[in-house]
């Protein structure tokens, strides 16, 4: 694979990203001015794809358990302890699954969410000067709750908040809300942290926008072929040049990228393809179109959603890690075949030249789990602008 472009920044601002994925979160903060300094993230192949598309020192990552870095921190305190004043933020959208109102057992004590509990341990451990935390909006149905959990292991030293933020507010063609938490121990209310972070609103782009100038594919018809490279259904890189218009500047600025990757088709049934084929855009199982090859005709009311062509004019529905499985729910508008890992990875608003490493449905399982560029560049723009780190 070609070498690629460096996503680095030269400003000083540090920031550690815990659960990092393939980086989304990281990349947006690194546009905004950060620097990152330290990773942890337990899939190995996710971690290769964040360290492919930036600089890391040897040995500043932990490629494993949270709870296991954090009982090993004393290999690793050197590098935010050797910083002037320390690290300046940490970030990581820990798994919080334990926090339904139905559940009474504190949120902090549930063993589903000992993720979580590592991550404020790591905080409680670290102190830096600003962090955010960034989790399904679900997740405020017990603010309060998770607001006594952050006192509780930092104590009276840090102010934080947390609002819904929605990532088609920023320009992301995705329809995407994430409940973002925002803490300093500087002093600075959060809720000018969270005005400034508005100020970078903007229209979104339609899923059309994020679509439009990538080559045609054809569906794969051919089971186990994951790993085969051909022009119709798709390669992993291949020479490209694209077609410069306001998509294109808004997540790849005004470089010059002449590669196109991860852009690659997968499996699907005839039967399938014929579903993908008939349906119109905006359409769902219920569709009269799909009736008679519909196979779920029993169960509609339960699987109306199991195919749904998406519709260009409109932003798109939640990029999710389903799409490893299938995608189903996300029919090309214009093709009869599934979005592509490339095509799911605009909408979420990685670059062009952002690439992903491992087997394809892997592909989809590190996008989906992303935070969206955009959106996390408007946070970090947001924190710069209001706290002097």
């Amino acid at each position: 694979m070609a070498k690629q472009t460096k996503h680095n920044n030269k400003k000083t601002h540090t920031f550690i990203d815990l659960f990092a994925g393939c980086g989304g979160l990281t990349l947006g903060l690194e546009q905004a001015g950060f620097k990152s300094i330290f990773f942890n993230e337990i899939e190995p192949v996710f971690a290769s794809t964040y360290m492919a598309n930036r600089e890391i020192e040897d040995g500043h990552y932990f490629v494993g358990d949270i709870n296991q870095l954090n009982e090993n921190l004393d290999s690793y305190k050197h590098i935010w302890e050797d910083i002037d004043g320390g690290v300046d933020l940490v970030c990581g959208g820990p798994p919080c699954q334990g926090f339904s109102n139905a559940n009474r057992q504190r949120v902090i004590d549930d063993p589903r969410n000992g993720l979580y509990k590592a991550y404020l341990k790591f905080l409680s451990a670290v102190r830096p000067k600003v962090f955010i935390m960034e989790n399904v909006k679900g997740m405020a149905q017990r603010i309060d709750e998770i607001k006594d959990n952050f006192k509780e292991y930092l104590g009276k030293e840090y102010v934080f908040e947390a609002r819904v933020l929605k990532a088609q507010e920023f320009g992301v063609p995705q329809n995407r809300e994430r409940l973002i938490f925002i803490g300093n121990r500087l002093g600075v209310d959060p809720n000018t942290i969270f005005d400034a972070i508005y100020a970078y609103k903007r229209e979104a782009f339609t899923l059309g926008d994020a679509l439009r100038g990538l080559p045609h594919l054809e569906a794969r018809k051919e089971k186990n072929s994951s790993d085969k490279e051909e022009l119709a259904t798709g390669l992993t890189e291949r020479p490209f040049t694209y077609e410069k218009n306001d998509f294109y500047r808004f997540i790849n600025g005004d470089r010059d990228i002449t590669t196109l990757y991860n852009h690659k088709n997968r499996y699907n049934n005839e039967r399938d393809i014929e579903i993908y084929r008939r349906l119109p855009q905006g359409a769902n199982s219920l569709h009269e179109s799909i009736q008679d090859i519909m196979p779920y005709k029993r169960r509609l009311g339960i699987f109306k959603d199991k195919y749904f062509k998406l519709d260009e004019t409109q932003i798109c529905k939640t990029i999710t890690s389903h799409m490893k499985y299938d995608c189903n729910m996300y029919i090309h508008p214009w093709e009869a075949r599934g979005l592509s890992p490339r095509e799911a990875a605009r909408i979420q608003t990685f670059p062009d030249d952002y690439v992903i490493l491992g087997a394809q449905n892997r592909w989809y399982a590190q996008v989906g789990n992303a935070v969206p560029v955009k959106l996390a560049e408007a946070i970090g723009k947001g924190i710069l602008d209001t706290v002097k780190l």
